[in-house]
C-alpha cells in the first residue's frame, strides 16, 4: 500500500483542487484529507475521502459524512479514474477550506 499511497500522492499534487491533500494508509484504505489549523478542530486532521483496494488495481471511493462514519459511493475504479471522480463530483470535499 505505500507504493500506492506514492502513487496517489503524485496523482493529487498535479491538480490545484487536491494539492496539498495527505494520504494515510490504514489497512486496505487509502485515506485523504486537510490538516487543519489545531485552534480550527479539535483533531488537526480532516479525513475527507477515501479509496478501498476491491482487486487487482481497482479502489473504491467513500466520502466521510458529518457523524463520522465513511458512505460508500457508486465510484469504482482505477486510481486515476477515482482521482478524476473526486476532481469531478466531490469538488467541495477535496477543495482547501
Amino acid at each position: 500500500m505505500q507504493v500506492a499511497r506514492a502513487k496517489l500522492e503524485r496523482l493529487l499534487e498535479r491538480h490545484h483542487l487536491t494539492a496539498g491533500m495527505y494520504v494515510r494508509v490504514r489497512g486496505a484504505d487509502l485515506i485523504m484529507g486537510r490538516t487543519e489549523s489545531p485552534a480550527a478542530s479539535p483533531t488537526p486532521d480532516d479525513d475527507r475521502v477515501r479509496l478501498t483496494w476491491l482487486q487487482a488495481s481497482t479502489y473504491g471511493l467513500s466520502v466521510k459524512r458529518h457523524n463520522g462514519r465513511w458512505e460508500r459511493t457508486p465510484f469504482s475504479g482505477n486510481m486515476n479514474q477515482m482521482v478524476d471522480a473526486m476532481l469531478t463530483f466531490m469538488q467541495h470535499l477535496v477543495a482547501p477550506s
